[in-house]
């Protein structure tokens, strides 16, 4: 098993990729708990967890996720609505 924290949040753009790949192959096969807030390390988990107050709010892959009301799909549209904003 291996726990990964946080393992992208503080990579920069340009190295993330090369990061990620490096992680894939070293898990291959293997049980891996992530904690993130990125959706590109999140999106393709095979089953996310989402924590709230220290109990388990909701549980399922990120499109089961984003057709549930809840904590995932608002925080996921969220995300999406400030990437959109632009300064006039």
């Amino acid at each position: 098993m291996i726990i990964l924290d946080e393992a992208t949040a503080n990579v920069d753009p340009e190295n993330e990729a090369e990061l990620t790949e490096a992680i894939e192959a070293l898990t291959r096969e293997k049980t891996i708990i992530m904690i993130a807030h990125r959706l590109k390390t999140v999106r393709r988990a095979d089953n996310i967890f989402v924590i709230d107050s220290g109990k388990i709010a909701q549980q399922g892959t990120h499109d089961e996720l984003m057709k549930q009301e809840g904590i995932y799909r608002t925080f996921i549209e969220d995300r999406k609505e400030a990437a959109s904003w632009k300064i006039a």
